[in-house]
């Protein structure tokens, strides 16, 4: 299964240090990604656990909720392991991606598959056996979405952007539920921010790295249809972004200063994405609007979180 690619043999890489097994393994689960998206799911745990009135058992206990975070944690390592599987050759043809392990051949695709596979099948038993059944089936449709429709579509249609977005938003309501033992509205709210959240976000990043997915044949929007229709399609999630997170405070999670807070966010990150209108604006508004959606996520579960 390796026989389709030859290994990276750039001047860079000769000569300098080389990671460790474990350090590529690591590598493999993208762990800045894991983190946020970990980061995500205690939001839920959070916002759950201090609205009584959604909770089916007081909060759950401390076990059940760690069994909830390490599981988290493993099938979104185990989601990015195998789409490094999948992509190995891809990979090799962008800037941003061809130093990972599998393209430059310091780790064999057989390894990595079985890596990734072997944390998909720890993490959804337990989440499924030490949390509850709906998690565990959250978890799964995250999983199998992410590696089984999400990725090969990449190559196929622009469309794949929503698939994707479906795992990407799934990790808040795995706390709500983790919590509660329901699907309640507060969490589907939640995983509606996080759905619209990533549309901008990666939009903004197809824009800057543009030729990178050209080169490998990827279906971006930015690529496919240019830079205008790119930033129209910006705007709308953001407007629609910013209404559903004001319309949170209305099932009673989020109290004042969060309103505050979402709409003064919120009007930050839509007149950026407006900003980028202009003829003129280019790869530094793009990279500029890509901040911009990592502080206004971060600052709006800190927000949540904190308001009583």
């Amino acid at each position: 299964m390796t026989a389709h690619y030859e290994p990276v043999a750039t001047e860079e890489l000769r000569g300098a240090p080389q990671p460790s097994l474990a350090a590529d393994l690591i590598t493999l689960t993208k762990p800045r990604i894991t983190l946020m998206v970990v980061v995500t799911m205690l939001g839920g745990i959070w916002v759950a656990g201090h609205h009584g009135e959604y909770r089916a058992e007081a909060g759950g206990s401390a076990a059940r909720l760690f069994a909830g975070v390490v599981g988290t944690a493993l099938v979104v390592g185990s989601a990015n392991a195998l789409n490094m599987y999948l992509e190995r050759v891809t990979d090799r043809l962008m800037a941003r991606t061809r130093n990972r392990p599998l393209p430059t051949g310091r780790l064999s695709a057989d390894l990595a598959l079985a890596f990734g596979l072997m944390l998909g099948l720890v993490a959804v038993p337990l989440i499924t056996f030490g949390v509850n059944a709906i998690t565990g089936l959250l978890a799964a449709l995250a999983l199998v979405s992410y590696v089984v429709v999400y990725t090969p579509l990449k190559r196929r249609t622009t469309l794949s952007l929503l698939i994707g977005a479906v795992p990407g938003a799934i990790p808040p309501l795995l706390g709500w539920t983790a919590v509660t033992g329901h699907i309640q509205l507060p969490g589907v709210l939640l995983f509606a921010i996080m759905f619209i959240w990533q549309v901008p976000h990666f939009l903004a990043i197809a824009t800057f790295r543009r030729d990178d997915y050209a080169r490998a044949g990827l279906k971006v929007l930015p690529v496919e249809r240019g830079d205008r229709v790119t930033r129209i399609h910006i705007v709308a999630y953001l407007v629609a972004l910013v209404g559903i997170s004001l319309s949170l405070v209305a099932t009673g999670v989020g109290g004042g200063l969060y309103l505050g807070a979402a709409a003064a966010l919120g009007a930050m990150f839509l007149g950026m994405g407006v900003w980028g209108l202009r003829p003129a604006a280019g790869v530094r508004w793009a990279r500029g609007l890509f901040a911009v959606s990592i502080a206004y996520l971060v600052l709006l579960f800190a927000a949540l979180m904190v308001s009583p």
